[in-house]
């Protein structure tokens, strides 16, 4: 019997998720968590064979529980809603199993499931595509730069804490936005930071 816990903070679909679950002869639920601090509490408790994580919880996030649960023995599985490269990227760092969107199909996670206690990986093939195509475009010069323009830093003030003039500093700005396909500060901010470029 496969032992799970089962780590979402919206009642509904914890409780849709587990009925799923239960439903398959080889599974069990064994316990549920609202938010990442008590899946870690469970997970350390019961023992599970895989954790069924969310990302974005109160408290502590499901990607902050499986870098903790890393090494735990038991298997961390996100399902998120959230197909961005950046916690894509981190929960692979984090020793994540797998990484499934909630827009799959519901017999997708009991084959999940059985596949990532047979070892294997499973991830989104979406965020797979994303991942073998894009490296973060700008030099570590301009990402400083976009990293003070990001702290709320003027022209003047880049120009002043990098020892460059305020044209340089213009310069860089016109590359980065050209670069990320973007038309202002504020987008050039948003696009790194879905694609998870801000380390």
């Amino acid at each position: 019997m496969i032992r799970i816990v089962i780590a979402e903070d919206q009642r509904m679909v914890r409780g849709a998720l587990a009925s799923l679950v239960n439903l398959e002869h080889d599974m069990q639920v064994v316990g549920q968590a609202s938010n990442g601090e008590d899946a870690v509490k469970l997970v350390q408790q019961l023992k599970p064979d895989v954790c069924i994580m969310d990302i974005e919880m109160p408290g502590k996030s499901g990607l902050e529980a499986a870098e903790e649960l890393k090494g735990s023995g038991c298997k961390v599985m996100i399902l998120t809603t959230f197909a961005r490269f950046g916690y894509f990227e981190r929960a692979i760092k984090a020793g994540a199993y797998g990484y499934l969107l909630k827009d799959s199909p519901s017999e997708e996670l009991a084959s999940s499931i059985r596949s990532i206690m047979a070892g294997r990986r499973i991830y989104a093939t979406e965020l797979v595509d994303d991942a073998s195509g894009e490296e973060n475009p700008l030099t570590p010069r301009e990402k400083d730069v976009l990293g003070l323009i990001a702290d709320g830093k003027n022209t003047k003030e880049i120009s002043n804490q990098l020892d460059i003039t305020q044209g340089t500093v213009r310069n860089y700005i016109s590359v980065i936005l050209d670069k990320l396909q973007v038309t202002n500060r504020v987008e050039a901010i948003t696009r790194f930071k879905e694609k998870g470029w801000f380390k």
